[in-house]
């Protein structure tokens, strides 16, 4: 039997050995061939819902193939994500995740999965800020005369929210809890008969979406007194920031896409760099930015890090407020 000279079985040796990134490459490069689930853990119309039928129409057309929104709202996005972390990891069924699934980490006390653990990070999208906004009949126009309100009236203030654990119900209270002040909370099941009973006056507060409250704004139906993000917001440049008297203070809603642990990182990689490509098109920019979203642009890890460093954040005014699920 002869054996093969050397030089002649290193080479064999190490094109055997790149067999493996070749064929991972290639599937990268074919991916995808056939249509690609996208669940959303919410109703349609919602600012979310938009957010993912834009990318979709965008990677639909970018790569030849549909990306389908399927909406799987209840549970406070759990059932959304329970249905991804089930799925094949073979890159057809993604998720829409946003700021609930790292709230329900520690505001639930059993879940059938662990989000860090159960969902691979792909790339973030957006973050949605919020507005302080008070109905008129509050005798406060700026941030501080309102904090200085609500600790001459400890309790006596509701704020509304979307229900107990919602993104909206954790930014009142991480607020609460920075500012040193005593708001009564008031869940509702959603935030649209919120928004109905802030304008009535039946309660005082509300940290509101930009887009749900922008045209009452501007017809001065309602007071806005600060922006929960770091920046202040394109759509209302004069309002200032919530951290301009509050330091350190943020919160705002924020959306990404994740697939189900062990999916191959080639195609992992692949979503991140046309999610990236589509967030850098001005026209999808421009839609965004109608929704009061800020494009996130970032790397698998840069998502991972925001997941992460929110859990612990809202672990920790969840265990200051005592919330509950509803």
């Amino acid at each position: 039997m002869k054996f093969p000279h050397r030089r002649q079985f290193l080479h064999l040796a190490a094109g055997a050995a790149a067999l493996p990134a070749v064929s991972r490459m290639a599937r990268a490069q074919a991916y995808p061939t056939r249509p690609v689930r996208v669940i959303v853990p919410f109703a349609p119309a919602g600012s979310s819902d938009i957010t993912a039928r834009l990318l979709g129409t965008w990677l639909s057309e970018r790569l030849g193939q549909q990306f389908v929104i399927e909406n799987r709202p209840g549970a406070a996005s759990n059932i959304a994500t329970e249905a991804v972390v089930r799925a094949p990891s073979d890159g057809y069924t993604l998720l829409l995740a946003s700021t609930p699934a790292a709230i329900n980490a520690t505001l639930y006390d059993k879940l059938n999965f662990n989000f860090l653990r159960d969902i691979t990070p792909v790339a973030s999208i957006a973050r949605i800020p919020l507005v302080l906004a008070v109905n008129p009949s509050v005798p406060a126009k700026t941030l501080p005369e309102f904090i200085a309100y609500a600790k001459a009236n400890p309790g006596k203030m509701n704020f509304a929210s979307a229900g107990s654990g919602s993104p909206i119900h954790m930014a009142g209270e991480l607020f609460k809890m920075m500012a040193g002040i005593n708001l009564t909370h008031v869940p509702y099941r959603g935030g649209g008969p919120a928004l109905i009973d802030l304008l009535g006056g039946q309660v005082q507060v509300m940290f509101a979406t930009v887009p749900s409250s922008l045209e009452y704004i501007r017809a001065r139906k309602l007071v806005p007194l600060a922006a929960t993000s770091t920046m202040r917001l394109d759509t209302l440049p004069d309002l200032p920031t919530a951290a301009d008297y509050v330091p350190g203070f943020e919160a705002s809603d924020w959306t990404g896409l994740g697939v189900p642990k062990n999916t191959p990182v080639e195609i992992i990689d692949k979503l991140n760099s046309e999610t990236n490509a589509a967030l850098a098109d001005p026209g999808m920019k421009a839609r965004l930015s109608e929704l009061g979203c800020t494009v996130l642009p970032g790397s698998p890890a840069d998502f991972g890090k925001l997941i992460t460093d929110e859990t612990e954040k809202w672990a920790k005014v969840i265990k200051f407020s005592g919330a509950k699920p509803d």
